[in-house]
């Protein structure tokens, strides 16, 4: 049986590998950027990115100083048992690392803008749970700095506008956000849900390796599509200019009422940080990053 310390144990490990390293998919997407860039400004940029990721992975020391907060995803299988409070342990875990790795205490009352201290207070960290079929466990952690998350945005669209409607969207708040949310960045687009559901649907596309387009073909193409006009806004990493303006566009859909279209958008900056924990033979392993 999966035991409290051995899951906490995994979340600290996950939660130290996601500020050190970052997934093989971003990796390679930064090193194939720099490639095709030909500015030689846009191309230092590039350098210093990597350079950075190189000491942060031989340091042990976070890739940004702004350790950012953390959204959890966890699929439950319904029929594994738990001896323990995942929020509770969850929020141990963050604790932990924040005095082990250590983290940046990032975590305030919106009022009185008082430090917690320990990455966690209330709502934070962000735990999401679904129920799934059988004994699966599996735990995928977002990290996200400031600097992207306040160009996160919520549009409440026509449902007659339509696809193009959603692209104007997301360029609007690219070339809004211009350099400040550090990119080149990671685009997630929710559309449809509610004002409830479609922000979520935006992080949770964050979570997918840049590999992997939407299986669904409609999708898919519209990626493509916001993908090459974002290309073409000439923001580049760290909004000096540039061929590279985002890494990948990931969007994800939900049924919405017949009177709406939801859209929601998320930026992740170019140190793309997220993580992944999956229960195999009875341990809890991470996966990403390796």
């Amino acid at each position: 049986m999966l035991t409290e310390a051995k899951f906490r144990a995994t979340i600290v490990e996950m939660l130290c590998r996601a500020e050190t390293k970052l997934p093989k998919d971003v990796v390679r997407a930064l090193k194939q950027s720099k490639i095709r860039e030909k500015n030689p400004i846009t191309k230092l940029q590039f350098d210093c990115m990597l350079k950075n990721l190189e000491l942060a992975r031989k340091l042990g020391a976070p890739i940004c100083q702004d350790t950012g907060t953390f959204t959890f995803f966890i699929r439950l299988g319904s029929k594994l048992k738990l001896n323990f409070d995942l929020k509770k342990s969850i929020n141990k875990a963050v604790d932990q690392a924040t005095r082990e790795v250590p983290l940046r205490a990032n975590i305030v009352d919106p009022f009185t803008r008082k430090n917690t201290g320990t990455n966690v207070g209330i709502g934070q960290p962000s735990v999401h749970l679904e129920l799934v079929p059988g004994k699966k466990l599996s735990v995928d952690l977002l990290v996200k700095g400031a600097g992207a998350e306040n160009w996160s945005r919520f549009f409440m669209l026509r449902p007659a506008d339509g696809e193009k409607a959603i692209e104007r969207a997301v360029l609007l708040t690219l070339v809004e956000a211009g350099g400040q949310p550090c990119p080149p960045t990671i685009v997630g687009v929710g559309v449809g849900g509610s004002a409830e559901i479609t922000p979520m649907l935006a992080k949770r596309a964050l979570l997918r390796p840049l590999t992997s387009p939407n299986p669904d073909r409609r999708l898919a193409k519209l990626e493509r599509r916001i993908m090459q006009a974002a290309n073409g806004l000439d923001i580049g990493p760290m909004g000096l200019g540039g061929r590279t303006t985002v890494l990948g566009v990931h969007v994800e859909k939900a049924a919405c009422h017949i009177a709406s279209l939801p859209v929601a958008i998320a930026l992740q900056c170019w140190a793309a940080r997220r993580g992944r924990a999956r229960l195999i033979n009875g341990r809890l392993q991470v996966e990403v990053p390796r």
